[in-house]
């Protein structure tokens, strides 16, 4: 990176396509501009598209080239089948330019010895060579298809000889090695990634409803870790006392509410707070302040450990209510919860977690009442929290943990259906997951940060 200092935008627009896939307008490589402008002080500001992050194509690429191959062959097959067809009406075509052929020697022939014929016969030799003269441009016509198909099997053929060797070269691999190679470029671009998307946020799109069920409150999400080829998303209905998680291939299948399975936790859970991370579950135990992991893969409880002095039970709820007491979350930096504490005197403490032992590693008070605080959520290492989860709200506080510092911030925030009592960052996918009011909807965020001359961040 050899150029000044340059404030850039990164951000996601907006696509209400309740498909996943296409969800979250993103280029599918390089950087996309949106806009560019300078600052009164000199500087470029940009607004730019996070590429999406890669997966490998070859799964597609084989099955297009599959695809490929397969129209080939019946072209092939086609070909075979009308070269056949053209080669008997050719040679019907070519007996009959032998007829011509001799039955214009013949009247040739009659021609310069007209006498020895008489008048009647003369004229049937002619009639018939004035039936049968349509018949030579439809021979050359012939001759012309048959040069061309001739060429276009020939071309036919060195294309399937050229995809058989493509499909040979990309087969030359073993899977098992390729998916590999996959998962590790894919953990390389997703750790270069959360250093170059990192940045504070500046804007929040409009909400797009992705579905419609359930109760008031609740809580849905999709893994923050997971290969990008993971597209299952997991359903928590209600606040209080749940046990039940519906687990759904994919986005689309959750619109359809198709295609699911049933997970029931051996603890059940309060509150809304919950994040599934590189497969497990992180939630709240219900009447306690014991944080769970429970592992989707084995349905078994890997650990749970008690967050010392965590308020439980409504004592330190969001403003909704709801048994909020303990809200876990995930960015860009890994495993967060935020709750509080009677020390804390009711100010949201932010504390990030081990996610394999659940052991808390460093802890921040924010100065920030919980129970004034609509919901909030994590970005590269900053809490967000908006001042209401009612019609009106606004991202109204921002905690920096790099800085242990905080700001007040003015960020519009659209409550479309007006009481959210789920509202989550997805730093795979950088976009809202929320729940209001039984609609569950996702907003784009926009980013910003400045990239020094050195290239760090």
């Amino acid at each position: 990176w050899e150029f000044p200092d340059l404030p850039v935008f990164f951000g996601n627009s907006e696509v209400p396509i309740p498909i996943f896939q296409t969800l979250f307008q993103s280029p599918d490589e390089g950087w996309q501009v949106f806009t560019s402008a300078q600052a009164p002080d000199g500087k470029c500001l940009c607004t730019a598209v996070i590429p999406v992050q890669g997966s490998c194509s070859r799964d597609l690429r084989s099955l297009q080239l599959r695809q490929l191959l397969e129209k080939v062959q019946n072209i092939s097959q086609s070909m075979e089948v009308l070269d056949l067809r053209t080669f008997r009406d050719l040679q019907y075509v070519r007996n009959t330019e032998a007829l011509m052929k001799g039955l214009d020697s013949r009247l040739r022939v009659a021609s310069e010895g007209h006498k020895a014929l008489n008048a009647r016969s003369f004229q049937d030799l002619k009639e018939k060579m004035r039936e049968l003269l349509p018949l030579l441009p439809v021979l050359e016509q012939y001759k012309a298809d048959s040069r061309l198909i001739v060429h276009l099997k020939d071309e036919v053929r060195n294309l399937s000889g050229i995809l058989l060797a493509i499909q040979e070269e990309m087969g030359a691999y073993d899977y098992e090695e390729l998916q590999q190679r996959v998962l590790l470029l894919e953990a390389r671009l997703h750790a270069c990634l959360q250093k170059l998307g990192c940045g504070k946020l500046t804007g929040v799109s409009n909400p797009i409803t992705i579905r419609a069920s359930g109760s008031r409150f609740g809580s849905w999400m999709t893994d923050t870790m997971t290969p990008s080829t993971d597209s299952r998303v997991w359903y928590m209905d209600g606040y209080y006392k749940g046990r039940r998680v519906l687990e759904f291939r994919s986005l689309s299948d959750f619109v359809s509410g198709q295609n699911f399975v049933q997970h029931l936790l051996p603890h059940p859970w309060a509150g809304t707070g919950h994040v599934v991370f590189n497969g497990s579950l992180y939630y709240n135990k219900f009447q306690s302040n014991v944080a769970v992991r429970y592992h989707f893969r084995s349905r078994s409880v890997l650990v749970q450990r008690s967050l010392a002095g965590a308020g439980y039970n409504n004592t330190f709820p969001y403003s909704w209510g709801g048994f909020s007491d303990i809200d876990f979350m995930v960015d860009e930096n890994g495993l967060w919860a935020v709750y509080t504490t009677n020390q804390n005197a009711g100010n949201i403490v932010v504390s990030r977690m081990d996610p394999h032992t659940l052991e808390v590693l460093r802890s921040w008070d924010t100065g920030y009442p919980k129970r004034s605080a609509g919901e909030s959520f994590m970005i590269c290492g900053i809490l967000y929290v908006t001042n209401s989860h009612l019609a009106g709200a606004k991202i109204y506080f921002a905690y920096h943990t790099n800085t242990s510092s905080y700001e007040y911030t003015d960020i519009p925030f659209h409550n479309q259906y007006s009481h959210i009592s789920m509202l989550d960052y997805n730093p795979r996918e950088r976009v809202l997951y929320t729940w209001n009011n039984g609609h569950q909807v996702i907003y784009n965020v926009t980013l910003f940060h400045v990239i020094n001359t050195a290239g760090e961040l």
